[in-house]
């Protein structure tokens, strides 16, 4: 009985862990600022195609950013295949291919850190400096903001690859959640519904049933092990001497958020594919939930399914997704606490994020738009949503 007692305050102990808690607030902040970036450069282009428009007095069909990418059923049926390959390929050809792959992770990193800070970097500039863009030749043209975010994040990867310290690793890793949230867009209920249950076999194989095949745990092994140093591996090539960037440490590569336990024990860690591809659906509903306040207030706040109450109509899509979003990942904490081994995050994060929304969606009314062609074609004039 005592022994029960204490086993169950230690676990509770654990869950309020600081690493544990950093977890858990930093990866719903990135999907929530993820999220209302992609909200917000929505409105930007839809504003650069009304002023293209007018200028040029007649409508251009292809007026779609070509930086943003759309993934359709077929991508959506093949993304956890394609995962499934490279996963492979890391876990049999890692050392030869390790100098590559941090070095293109790297550049990754740069640009995705590069945008996560251009906000800040817009703020501080815009007293000081017009928004009027400097020619760089062949390379394009930049604002002073675009110029300065991208040289702190420079900076930055350039002191990670010198210490590999955690904290930087952490904050690249962030910038590339962001990215890929912000640029990614899933179209319709009925993708996500595919890539996410996709995603959710990948995970779950990987994690629990690899080790009977490969006589490993593969999605472990990948996401832990570190790479070389790709100055420690240029100054073997070119034999600069062994006190020539041979002092550098290996590199743990930013596809996953580490904290480190109050007492330095242990760190906790989340992928960066945990967040990011459940951040693709927080960010399909918060579309959603913008398109359809505009379309209520077009239509004088019309109401929904008159067997709703009015307090579940005024719960937005985005909230409740997000609250199912925090229970699955305290879903998840609990159960690698008491199975003390690795979990596969997504499947407690898919059931408690998707089944929330789908029965939400079938009591508003809403399921049948969402699921197939949720958003009209036509530009949205509201610019705030509030949450």
């Amino acid at each position: 009985m005592t022994q029960n007692i204490y086993s169950r305050i230690h676990l509770a102990y654990s869950l309020v862990d600081s690493s544990q808690v950093s977890t858990f607030l930093i990866s719903i902040l990135l999907i929530v600022y993820g999220s209302f970036r992609s909200l917000n450069m929505d409105f930007e282009n839809q504003d650069k195609e009304k002023d293209n428009n007018s200028s040029s007095g007649s409508f251009n069909g292809n007026s779609t950013n070509n930086s943003i990418q759309t993934i359709d059923s077929t991508q959506a049926l093949f993304l956890p295949i394609g995962a499934s390959v490279s996963l492979l390929v890391m876990f049999f050809f890692f050392d030869s291919v390790q100098v590559v792959f941090t070095i293109c992770t790297a550049v990754l990193a740069t640009i995705a850190f590069a945008f996560l800070l251009l906000p800040m970097c817009q703020y501080l500039t815009r007293p000081c400096s017009p928004q009027n863009k400097i020619s760089f030749g062949c390379c394009g043209r930049f604002t002073a903001a675009e110029l300065l975010s991208f040289s702190l994040s420079v900076m930055l990867v350039l002191i990670w690859v010198l210490t590999g310290h955690w904290l930087l690793m952490d904050a690249l890793a962030m910038g590339l959640c962001v990215a890929m949230i912000a640029f990614v867009r899933l179209p319709s209920l009925k993708v996500s519904c595919l890539l996410l249950s996709g995603l959710l076999i990948y995970d779950v194989f990987w994690v629990f049933f690899s080790a009977y095949i490969f006589n490993s745990n593969v999605m472990v092994k990948v996401a832990t092990q570190p790479a070389d140093n790709p100055l420690d591996v240029l100054s073997r090539k070119l034999h600069l001497g062994p006190n020539v960037g041979r002092d550098v440490p290996r590199l743990s590569l930013p596809g996953k958020l580490v904290f480190p336990s109050s007492t330095g024990s242990h760190f906790s860690m989340l992928g960066i594919g945990d967040i990011v591809m459940p951040g693709l659906l927080l960010c399909f509903v918060l579309r959603y939930d913008n398109y359809k306040k505009q379309a209520s207030g077009d239509s004088c706040g019309a109401s929904g399914p008159a067997n709703i109450s009015g307090r579940m109509q005024k719960v937005s899509y985005f909230h409740c997704t997000l609250i199912g979003y925090f229970v699955g990942l305290l879903t998840a904490t609990v159960a690698s606490r008491i199975h003390r081994a690795a979990q596969p995050a997504l499947l407690y994060l898919v059931p408690f994020t998707l089944l929330p929304l789908l029965t939400m969606a079938y009591l508003k009314g809403d399921l049948r738009r969402m699921w197939s062609e949720p958003f009209h074609s036509k530009s949205s004039s509201s610019r705030f949503l509030e949450v």
